[in-house]
């Protein structure tokens, strides 16, 4: 059984990249599975930190998308929306090159909050990052 309102659409959240971080780091939404979403991040020169790796803030950068769009495409886009509170992240291992992979599922969706565990692999499935977040689940505000 699916977790997601209606029938969410990777193309148009992919399409709401331009001019943002996620364009600018090159995250991407790959998947939705019954109860995951997915995504990948290049590691070049735009997610390395000086020491020639991935920096963790990419890292998070990743995670935070995966667990934003994931509560988003959860919820009744007429009714609510949703917001990053906290996260954090413990980072496992280093990557140089290549592509990192990202999958968000929740732990618990309540009325008001979420809560999302992101797992970030390498390109050999080896874990990353392992990162938890918080999500705010949010009335949209009336337009009478």
């Amino acid at each position: 059984m699916s977790i997601w309102f209606g029938e969410p659409s990777i193309d148009w959240a992919n399409s709401r990249r331009d001019g943002t971080l996620l364009n600018e780091l090159g995250i991407e939404i790959t998947e939705l599975t019954d109860d995951s979403l997915k995504g990948r991040m290049p590691v070049d020169g735009r997610t390395r930190q000086p020491g020639g790796v991935l920096h963790g803030g990419a890292s998070v950068a990743l995670a935070e998308t995966l667990a934003s769009w994931g509560a988003t495409f959860t919820v009744d886009p007429a009714a609510n929306y949703c917001v990053g509170m906290e996260i954090n992240a413990n980072h496992t291992r280093p990557v140089a090159e290549g592509w990192v992979y990202g999958e968000a599922k929740p732990l618990t969706r309540g009325r008001t909050t979420q809560v999302w565990e992101i797992k970030v692999t390498d390109e050999a499935g080896k874990l990353v990052c392992i990162s938890r977040c918080t999500m705010a689940v949010l009335a949209r505000p009336s337009e009478y």
